[in-house]
């Protein structure tokens, strides 16, 4: 979208020409208001906003009362803007030319002045609107942690990271995106530690978005991302400040987005979305369990079904022989093939899943643990499934939801059918030929150069310490090597406990 001649349009100190520019560009607008004055009775002015998001308070008191009451001497004499924005009480007062300009602040939530025989104007920030207060995340709960969370606000946003990092280091580069919603995106990193490589790669993909509106950092997800056509999440979503700040530690990149409380992460692996926050709060040797626990727990919600599918269909001489009588006679009165049967049931507890998420939160949990209950004893009763599968999807459904990141949660659930597929018509074979598949297409995978399974493909031994197991914190000396290699070396030498032994 092009910006036509008239928004270049600069003032011509003509009080009442220039603000009809402005108000040509807002007519129709309700919120757009304005309030003429003098100042000291000898110069025409007027402020204008948009209400709602500003203080109308702080206008009186910093830009009206302090211009109106004025009796100096230097009002009689030819006026110049330096001589006004010494009278304006307001923090923040910058001066603009063209109508361009005025219109960005205002529209930003600013307030203007223009002066009658000024060809600038004053533009004052005293912004102002209803915003959420600091909550905790509902996505990333943690028993040990901070209970803080973004908002849809970005200057929180940037003061719960600016309260974690006390550093010059910390930059925030902003930047609008959108030709219509001029949505505030800041890009955040440690300078010195982040790699100038990926921040100028970062940079790039911003630059060349073009699109009316940036309503969330969705939007910016599906524009940068290296393989729009993979399942898998190649950018961490965050609500929590503390995994940014970790993530900028490591020598990440953080993209923060207006009027959204997810903040973006790159680049990422594999790994990192199947570690939690939480993981670092607590003792490295129960953290290192729960982090092998969900590893075991992947292969669960991804090939249990099919497993079941292939034995009960192709390989029955893999179930021991009173397992498969338990399962023949539950399948005895069952009208359906076990693939039929799976699929009904699996589509069943999505609907579930999903029907709860959009209900109201106080009956959502409710609805889905009942309808779950309710729907799989009634179908089991009817004899159009058997227990044994009923048991199998609610460990499949469990199993889904022990991974930190919901985009791997949504990965993992779509690509359960493909599997099960694949274990209906191939069996066993079927199964391996997906995950082969599967396998293949992550080791391909990219996040902004970044190899998807780094650091086990390709190999790096020194940073499997934070993979499948999360060594002390005393261990972790050095920074992951694919974002880290700028400053790799992050806390000292000999920190591991060694308590001085008492004398005699």
């Amino acid at each position: 979208m092009k910006k036509t001649n008239e928004d270049w349009d600069f003032l011509t100190g003509v009080l009442h020409e220039d603000f009809q520019m402005v108000k040509d560009k807002f007519v129709r607008s309700v919120d757009f208001s304005y309030r003429e004055f003098e100042i000291n009775d000898t110069h025409k002015a007027v402020v204008f906003y948009l209400d709602g998001l500003i203080n109308l308070d702080r206008i009186d008191l910093n830009i009206l009362t302090p211009l109106i009451s004025s009796s100096d001497s230097i009002w009689q004499s030819p006026i110049g803007l330096q001589d006004i924005e010494k009278k304006i009480l307001s923090a923040s007062v910058a001066s603009g030319e063209s109508l361009q300009e005025i219109m960005d602040h205002v529209l930003s939530g600013g307030t203007a002045l223009l002066v009658d025989g000024l060809a600038q104007a004053l533009l004052i920030s005293e912004k102002s609107w209803e915003k959420r207060s600091v909550e905790e995340p509902t996505t990333e709960v943690v028993i040990y942690g901070p209970r803080e969370g973004f908002t849809e606000d970005i200057r929180t946003n940037v003061s719960l990271v600016r309260r974690r990092l006390k550093t010059a280091q910390l930059k925030m580069e902003s930047i609008k995106l959108g030709e219509l919603s001029q949505t505030e995106i800041i890009i955040t990193y440690l300078e010195g530690i982040a790699d100038d490589s990926i921040l100028k790669e970062v940079r790039s993909r911003l630059d060349q978005i073009s699109i009316d509106a940036i309503e969330d950092s969705g939007y910016i997800i599906e524009l940068i991302e290296d393989n729009p056509y993979s399942v898998f999440p190649q950018v961490l979503q965050t609500e929590r400040p503390d995994r940014l700040v970790g993530n900028l530690l490591e020598g990440r990149i953080g993209i923060m987005v207006d009027n959204t409380p997810f903040a973006l992460i790159v680049p990422i692996t594999f790994f990192q979305l199947m570690n939690s926050t939480e993981d670092y709060y607590e003792h490295f040797i129960l953290a290192s369990t729960i982090r092998c626990l969900r590893y075991f727990f992947i292969f669960v919600a991804l090939l249990f079904p099919s497993i079941y599918v292939a034995v009960t269909s192709f390989h029955q001489e893999l179930l021991p022989t009173n397992l498969l009588f338990s399962v023949a006679s539950a399948r005895e009165s069952v009208p359906f093939p076990v693939f039929i049967a799976a699929l009904l049931m699996e589509i069943s507890f999505e609907a579930l899943r999903e029907a709860g998420l959009r209900l109201p939160r106080a009956i959502g949990g409710t609805i889905s643990i009942v309808g779950a209950l309710v729907i799989g004893q009634a179908a089991v009763q009817a004899g159009i499934v058997g227990a044994p599968l009923v048991i199998v999807v609610s460990i499949t459904g469990i199993a889904s939801f022990m991974f930190p990141s919901y985009s791997l949660t949504g990965a993992i659930r779509l690509l359960r059918f493909p599997m099960m597929f694949l274990a209906a018509f191939l069996g066993m074979y079927g199964i391996l030929l997906g995950v082969f598949l599967i396998l293949s297409h992550l080791v391909r995978l990219q996040s902004f150069g970044v190899p998807y399974l780094s650091p086990l493909a390709p190999f790096n031994f020194s940073d499997l310490k934070d993979v499948f197991v999360r060594v002390p914190w005393w261990s972790m000396k050095k920074r992951p090597s694919d974002t880290g290699k700028k400053n790799p070396i992050r806390m000292g030498r000999w920190l591991r406990p060694q308590p001085q032994k008492r004398k005699k």
